[in-house]
């Protein structure tokens, strides 16, 4: 509905209002739910919550609203204000998609600058449904949301962390390794060159990691009597001798381009077949994606092996194949025509 969503009003009533119901509180009930709840500080006079979460006649939560196209960087100071007037010990900054939620882990009072958890309704996790769970009227628990809280704001900070590094690894880091696996004199030419390993060493694991589980679910798949079907224009082969069959499975790699490749394609051809009838299977020289786990119904093939030249493959009614090149994985939107006309097919 967001694109309909025009005010901060409109914001509160149509996102935020629901999601507080959700956590168990009546929204309508003063003694649960206050609106417009004076936070005056000694300088300032009228300064008001959008909304203040009630408990035996205390403020336990305070939840500041803005308009869903708002960035809640820009706003964080004004709650921050309104916490120091306040005897809550939470504070949440949201435009009804981004929920910030903030304590005083650090100084008592002092609303601390980083929140201790940050949930988007359009990127939810099953984790983060949990941790939302413990502000539900019927859980809430002032000492063990804080103990959550304090574990959940470092582990925040150290993933943050891991992020920069695995994007781009730090000086200290590429060190750190470089002492760990080079025998000779770490000189600054050792450590240029190392920066670069050290990058690609970690795609690589991250690429190994998604294969791995890719294999168990496949051999989950296979054992529960549902086998994947083989790639489409090979044709029909007599069974070969299982070592074969394994050296052939290890020499294919599932990269996380081609699973973002096909999560963009299923989203596209949603339009007109389930998402649950596109499926894919990957191989040595390409990535194809079809519909019903069938190697005769191909809406396209992934061609990523190559990373300087990613193409997309459409099979025609003749088996014939047609590439067209892409730059990057979000090119894939350009073709929506021909892979809304290659599923139709299917309908």
């Amino acid at each position: 509905m967001k694109e309909s969503i025009q005010t901060e009003e409109a914001t509160k009533n149509a996102f935020i209002m629901p999601f507080i119901q959700m956590l168990g509180y009546d929204v309508f009930n003063p003694l649960e739910v206050v609106p417009e709840m004076d936070c005056d500080i000694a300088k300032k006079k009228g300064e008001k919550i959008d909304y203040a979460i009630m408990k035996d006649g205390s403020p336990i939560m305070l939840i500041e609203c803005k308009h869903w196209k708002q960035d809640l960087n820009l706003h964080d100071n004004q709650l921050k204000r309104y916490y120091v007037a306040s005897k809550a010990k939470f504070g949440v900054l949201t435009n009804g998609i981004v929920y910030r939620f903030y304590a005083d882990l650090i100084k008592e009072n002092i609303m601390d600058d980083v929140p201790f958890l940050e949930i988007n309704l359009e990127k939810i996790r099953e984790t983060q449904i949990e941790e939302v769970k413990k502000f539900c009227k019927e859980n809430f628990d002032l000492d063990n949301i804080l103990s959550s809280a304090n574990e959940l704001k470092y582990m925040s900070e150290v993933k943050k962390i891991i992020r920069s590094e695995f994007a781009e690894p730090s000086p200290e880091l590429v060190k750190l390794l470089t002492k760990r696996v080079y025998e000779g004199i770490v000189t600054q030419k050792v450590l240029d060159q190392f920066t670069d390993i050290v990058a690609r060493a970690f795609k690589s694991h991250i690429n190994d990691v998604m294969s791995e589980k890719l294999g168990i679910a496949i051999k989950a798949t296979e054992a529960a009597g549902a086998p994947i079907q083989t790639s489409s224009t090979a044709p029909e082969q007599k069974e070969e001798e299982p070592a074969k069959e394994d050296e052939k499975a290890s020499k294919i790699n599932t990269t996380v381009e081609e699973l973002e490749g096909y999560y963009i394609v299923k989203s596209i051809v949603c339009e007109v077949i389930s998402s649950e009838r596109v499926t894919y299977r990957d191989s040595q020289s390409y990535f194809a994606i079809f519909a019903d786990d069938n190697n005769r119904k191909p809406i396209c093939r992934l061609h990523f092996n190559n990373t300087n030249n990613k193409r997309i493959g459409f099979i025609d009614e003749n088996r014939n194949e047609q590439m067209e090149s892409i730059e990057k994985i979000d090119d894939i939107y350009n073709f929506k025509k021909q892979l809304i006309e290659a599923a139709k097919r299917y309908v």
